[in-house]
């Protein structure tokens, strides 16, 4: 059998070939009764077909597989780097590329999926050198500085990334240790903290500590103490402006209605939670409640303007961490009223 010769559907020798037969079954319509007869002018024009368009999205197809190509040729070279060692990491141990490409993608659903976390005025944290963010902690686990972190590294119009100061605790456990470290966390202490500010880094500090974060569930969004207000201290030091921060969800997590002490000192921690889920429910009580937060910067407290040896006055550190503590307090206050609903 011979070859079979393809025709293209847009060859013109096709459309060619299909013309009189076209004009034969033209001309028998035209002959019937009714219809205009060749001679006959046909006063209605015939309707011009509209160009036949490509599904939607097929020209965007070359697109996406463009995008998935790069995405994919990022993830590669990410690793390569990662294999090969050809990262930066800075004193503290902080990998800026991890935080950014794995650490925040992982922990950024948690926030805007599951605790649909407001933020509200991260334009209050300035653009550009260093500021000392200061928040109260709650939520018997420290998903509150996880959550302020994801919150200023993606809602602020300079990008500027957050360095937590972490308790001890933290750098005790395996693996946790390694990926705060890798996240930018440093130990909560004067020197580290004063450090970064000076290098103008954003440092996130939370004075309440663990009697914040594992008061009962009686006193939630009451403010414990705020210590001898050492974080002032190396704020004047530093010569950067205090930002108060208020967050406002995470007390409602774990409510904790019980602390079981003894087993807290046996097993070397603050702290034993108990909840109405945990240990009741086993691994599924350590699920938190998907509750609705709103996390609020207020408006900076100026430092630079004080002298260098205001930082051993007593009497002005207790004023300023008053101030930061009353501003604080209030401004949870001001959102619990605006809250329709611990869930929505």
């Amino acid at each position: 059998m011979a070859d079979a010769k393809v025709i293209p559907f847009d060859d013109d020798r096709s459309r060619a070939r299909r013309r009189p037969v076209r004009a034969a079954r033209d001309a028998a319509v035209r002959a019937l009764p009714g219809q205009h007869g060749p001679e006959e002018p046909v006063s209605t024009p015939r309707p011009v077909a509209e160009p036949v368009t490509a599904p939607e999205g097929v020209e965007e197809a070359p697109e996406r597989r463009g995008g998935w190509e790069r995405r994919l040729a990022g993830g590669l070279a990410f690793l390569r780097r990662r294999v090969t060692g050809e990262y930066e990491v800075d004193e503290f141990g902080y990998d800026k590329e991890l935080t950014d490409q794995v650490l925040m993608s992982l922990v950024r659903p948690l926030a805007e999926k599951y605790f649909r976390v407001e933020v509200k005025g991260v334009e209050n944290i300035p653009t550009e050198g260093g500021a000392l963010v200061v928040a109260n902690h709650s939520g018997t686990l420290p998903l509150d500085g996880l959550m302020m972190q994801v919150a200023v590294h993606d809602h602020h119009p300079a990008g500027r990334h957050l360095r937590l100061l972490a308790a001890d605790l933290v750098f005790m456990l395996p693996v946790v240790n390694e990926l705060a470290r890798k996240a930018g966390h440093t130990l909560a202490c004067a020197e580290d903290a004063e450090r970064l500010l000076k290098a103008g880094e954003i440092v996130g500090v939370m004075p309440e500590g663990f009697k914040g974060i594992g008061k009962p569930f009686g006193e939630r969004y009451k403010l414990q103490r705020f210590g001898r207000g050492g974080f002032v201290s190396t704020a004047l030091r530093a010569g950067v402006p205090i930002v108060p921060c208020s967050i406002v969800g995470a007390e409602e997590i774990y409510p904790m209605i019980g602390n079981a002490k003894t087993l807290a000192r046996v097993l070397g921690i603050p702290y034993f939670p108990i909840t109405p889920t945990f240990p009741w429910l086993g691994p599924l009580g350590a699920v938190p409640l998907p509750t609705k937060w709103t996390i609020q910067f207020g408006e900076p407290i100026a430092t630079d303007g004080y002298p260098p040896e205001a930082a051993e006055d007593p009497m002005l550190m207790f004023n300023l961490t008053d101030q930061v503590r009353e501003q604080i307090q209030h401004t949870l206050y001001k959102l619990l009223v605006q809250r329709r609903s611990v869930f929505f």
